[in-house]
């Protein structure tokens, strides 16, 4: 079974960070591990503290799963300070693992800031030369670059941006854009790899897409797909979570993606033909 490391953030709400990657990795067929960057006290209607564990603690949880279970791919999510970013760089450095998806986690769905500010210097310097893929929301994009964006134009200029500095391929997500229509697009140093068209989804869950999306990617990664491939494998499992989720109301605010849609049909199975039946008892 292919192994993916999560390394982020805790969710107590359970829609996204660690708890959105395990659900995600397990749906695909993954064995998901974990290290830990923060504990949050969040929910649907947004985030109320942060607890950040000690980067010295976040590098032996690092070297402890991949001393000994290993990792096909790693996903990285949030990243609170610049010496947890140290940490996470000198641990790419020491396990080489081949495929990295970086997530940089920096505003919440509500709209809660979850980066500190002097970080985002030190995350594009020290990780995106050591990933295989970045994959910033149009608001992340935007803080990366120092600029607002407006514009699918804007977007791809400041991928390319990101690429001059040392990123090897950005995934541009267009979801923060108005119009009917979302439009993902993957590039790298030769240009447009992939563009990904597709009719938005009415729904109010949303919170957790993009950690959804990054460990889904991570996933086929692991599972042996192209860059490609695993771009375009990842963003139908989350539109197919994103249909899933539209008739269920978890919260008040920005709901979590419905993971676990598609074992639904193994629940059945389970119930109407079961594999162990019960010995039969015998009264005395």
């Amino acid at each position: 079974m292919p192994r993916v490391l999560s390394i982020a953030g805790s969710d107590s709400g359970g829609g996204a960070g660690i708890q959105a990657d395990l659900k995600t990795i397990a749906a695909l067929g993954c064995f998901g591990t974990t290290a830990i960057t923060a504990v949050t006290a969040q929910n649907t209607l947004g985030v109320s503290g942060i607890h950040a564990l000690p980067a010295e603690f976040l590098a032996r949880q690092i070297d402890a799963v991949l001393g000994d279970i290993g990792a096909d791919a790693i996903k990285i999510g949030m990243l609170h300070d610049a010496a947890v970013v140290s940490v996470v760089a000198q641990a790419l450095d020491r396990h080489a693992v081949r495929h990295v998806v970086l997530d940089p986690v920096m505003v919440a769905t509500s709209g809660d800031v979850l980066m500190a500010p002097d970080t985002m210097g030190v995350l594009v310097e020290s990780l995106l030369p050591r990933v295989s893929l970045v994959t910033p929301n149009l608001d992340e994009l935007g803080l990366l670059c120092g600029q607002t964006i407006t514009t699918e134009a804007q977007a791809l200029d400041c991928a390319q941006q990101l690429l001059r500095r040392g990123a090897r391929a950005v995934l541009v997500k267009g979801g923060h854009l108005p119009g009917d229509t979302v439009v993902d697009t993957l590039v790298d140093a030769q240009g447009v790899r992939l563009r990904l068209a597709a009719p938005r989804i009415a729904t109010t869950n949303l919170h957790g897409t993009g950690c959804t999306l990054s460990s889904a990617i991570a996933s086929f990664l692991a599972r042996g797909c192209t860059l490609d491939e695993a771009v375009t494998r990842a963003h139908a499992y989350v539109r197919a979570a994103l249909h899933a989720s539209r008739q269920i109301h978890w919260g008040q605010g920005h709901g979590p993606l419905n993971h676990t849609h598609a074992p639904v049909a193994l629940i059945t199975q389970l119930v109407t033909q079961p594999t162990t039946q019960p010995e039969p008892h015998h009264a005395a």
